[in-house]
């Protein structure tokens, strides 16, 4: 049987390159997206263009309504998306409310039920947006839960494995190992305003531009303007 991996994939750059990784790895992939009701609906179609790419036999979009929930710009239409600031302090208003822990609470599930030995997750602890799920602490004390949630981790003697790729690589760094490995970076989006163009301007554009713009390679998306 082949070895089974379920990787998050929002559409974005990091969540594609983690695609890429677990591709590597020999792993059969299992994403799973989700729509969460978020104002940047558009990485769905960006996921399952990358979900296409990579000839999968089942891409699983989750419907999950956070937008009930509010607290976050990106599911609160009333809420701006402030432009973006490098090396800004303190948990942005982007921030979605436990958006990691329920992904991934999701992601556990369908491992057990699909034999998947590991989840695959994009968070990177070094160029982000100060998000208190993208911590190595969140990782660590999430799986340690997921040690103890599963029948099959209780009852059948087997676990699954969160893997972290990212979470030590630079911006740069992940743009580079994506080129290395081939991920489709001109199919992802990462823009929080989630137009057809990318803004150029918010926090997660300002991010990928400059993780381009020191690996010396050229973005392949479209963008409004690039940089502020």
């Amino acid at each position: 049987m082949n070895k089974k991996a379920v990787v998050l994939l929002s559409g974005g750059l990091d969540s594609t390159v983690c695609m890429a990784v677990a591709n590597s790895e020999g792993y059969e992939t299992l994403p799973i997206s989700f729509n969460y009701h978020q104002r940047h609906s558009r990485e769905l179609a960006a996921a399952a263009s990358v979900a296409q790419h990579y000839h999968v036999n089942r891409h699983l979009v989750v419907e999950t309504n956070m937008e009930a929930i509010g607290g976050s710009a990106l599911t609160d239409s009333s809420l701006a998306i402030p432009p973006g600031k490098i090396g800004a302090t303190g948990v942005p208003v982007t921030y979605v409310p436990a958006r990691n822990l329920i992904f991934l609470s999701y992601a556990l599930g369908y491992a057990e039920v699909t034999g998947a030995e590991r989840i695959y997750i994009g968070v990177n602890a070094l160029d982000y947006s100060g998000y208190p799920d993208c911590r190595p602490e969140f990782i660590a004390l999430f799986q340690q839960l997921a040690d103890y949630s599963t029948k099959a981790a209780t009852e059948e003697g087997w676990r699954t494995t969160i893997e972290t790729p990212l979470l030590k690589l630079s911006k740069k760094d992940i743009v580079l190992l994506g080129d290395k490995l081939g991920a489709p970076l001109y199919l992802t989006t990462s823009c929080y305003r989630g137009g057809d163009e990318a803004c150029g301007q918010c926090d997660s554009c300002l991010l990928r531009l400059k993780g381009f713009a020191e690996a010396g390679l050229t973005d392949p998306i479209l963008y409004r303007a690039r940089g502020e």
